[in-house]
């Protein structure tokens, strides 16, 4: 069984965790993937102005690609202590850390990128929280969660508080 974990830096989200955690600590045949999703890429880094010239065009998109590879990088790496607090939860609740997997979105439709990854990812279940505060409340309360459910088409869905 596939199981794709949506979390984040909220509070609710660790309760989640945990509550998975505990739930499916000792099941052997479970495969979690741990899902973040990065905050939206900056405008400056969707396009650039643009060239008449066809070879600055090219030499222009291969600088925009370079620079947004470096800025997911970059939030990767700045947003890591929450899938590594996730994975220490797991580990803690003695989860087999061998069928973790960690994932990370990064595009401004949260909903859609849960929902990208569970259908590429050919997961069984999708588990979302249900409250957060700030940019977590438009994650998991400000209708992500309410999208996931609408939107998600032959998933189990568990929706923790």
């Amino acid at each position: 069984m596939r199981i794709l974990l949506a979390v984040d830096e909220s509070e609710n989200s660790h309760r989640v965790v945990q509550y998975v955690g505990s739930l499916l600590g000792r099941a052997p045949h479970i495969v979690l993937t741990l899902f973040h999703v990065l905050k939206p890429m900056p405008r400056g880094l969707l396009e650039h102005g643009g060239s008449e010239n066809p070879a600055a065009e090219a030499q222009l998109g291969e600088q925009l690609r370079d620079e947004q590879q470096t800025w997911i990088r970059k939030e990767r790496e700045s947003e890591c202590q929450v899938l590594k607090e996730s994975c220490e939860t797991l580990a803690q609740s003695g989860f087999d850390m061998s069928h973790v997997e960690v994932k990370y979105g990064h595009e401004d439709d949260i909903a859609r990128n849960i929902l990208e990854e569970a259908r590429n990812g050919q997961y069984d279940t999708i588990v979302v929280g249900r409250q957060g505060t700030s940019r977590i409340k438009q994650i998991f309360g400000g209708g992500t969660t309410d999208r996931v459910l609408r939107d998600a088409k032959g998933f189990a869905i568990w929706v923790v508080e």
